[in-house]
């Protein structure tokens, strides 16, 4: 297709997406409430109130919440969109891993939200609570502002746990080995703290490997589905000797 095929092919599928992404919208915006109330658990646990700083906070927090939920309800329907828009540039065989492709990627960015929802927030929460405190201060939260960072570390986590599906994609494709994973692995684990180090909400060494150890793990983990699923190199045709080079044909016989 040209350029502006593929654009106009990208539009559909963005528009595909986007109409379960409002359904789940519609449909968490009537259960916000509730899950407003999830993610405030740990600021319950020190005593901290939620505050509305603006008539339309509370309102807009409610969208937020409604417009994240919607998207991870549609996650399925979305990778399948991605799948569809690359499929075109695949073998025929390689079309048929589009089931476990939705399905895998769907687990894994649950896994990863559901992992900084009840591991990684409640710890960073209460160690910035406890740090306030100490330093003799109040804390007054707004709600909008919890629920951004809870939201951000939701999607931040759930992308993240997308690792060994990206390492397994890009080894079918060619572009890395498991051999040059395995050989780069220092590399990715430095780079790992880094992540860590930019995203988590703390800055001290327990929470940021709450993040990078989930991330090393994930790192192994697409290095052995890389090498399970990845592409297989070309076996390689071994070289004439020498010797069988020197050894004259059979002669061929003259029939009478």
């Amino acid at each position: 297709m040209s350029f502006l095929d593929h654009l106009g092919e990208l539009r559909t599928r963005i528009v595909w997406s986007l109409i379960p992404t409002a359904v789940g919208l519609l449909v968490a915006f009537r259960y916000s409430d509730r899950i407003l109330q999830f993610i405030r658990r740990p600021l319950d646990r020190a005593n901290v109130q939620l505050v509305a700083l603006t008539p339309t906070e509370g309102f807009w927090t409610s969208m937020k919440i409604s417009m994240v939920m919607g998207v991870i309800l549609a996650m399925p329907v979305i990778l399948w969109q991605v799948w569809a828009f690359i499929a075109p540039g695949l073998h025929k065989h390689e079309r048929r891993f589009a089931g476990p492709f939705v399905l895998i990627g769907s687990v894994l960015f649950l896994l990863g939200a559901a992992f900084a929802l009840l591991v990684v927030m409640p710890f960073g929460v209460e160690f910035l609570l406890n740090f306030t405190k100490e330093q003799g201060i109040q804390p007054m939260i707004s709600v909008s502002s919890h629920v951004d960072l809870v939201i951000k570390f939701t999607l931040g986590f759930g992308l993240v746990f997308e690792l060994p599906l990206v390492l397994t994609m890009l080894s079918r494709m060619g572009i890395v080995t498991p051999k040059f994973l395995s050989k780069n692995r220092k590399y990715a684990i430095l780079i790992n703290f880094v992540i860590a180090a930019i995203l988590t909400p703390t800055p001290d060494i327990l929470n940021q490997s709450l993040m990078a150890g989930p991330l090393i793990v994930l790192y192994e983990i697409g290095i052995l589905a890389a090498r399970i699923f990845g592409k297989r190199s070309p076996k390689a045709v071994p070289a004439a000797t020498p010797a069988d080079a020197a050894d004259p044909p059979p002669p061929t016989e003259i029939a009478p």
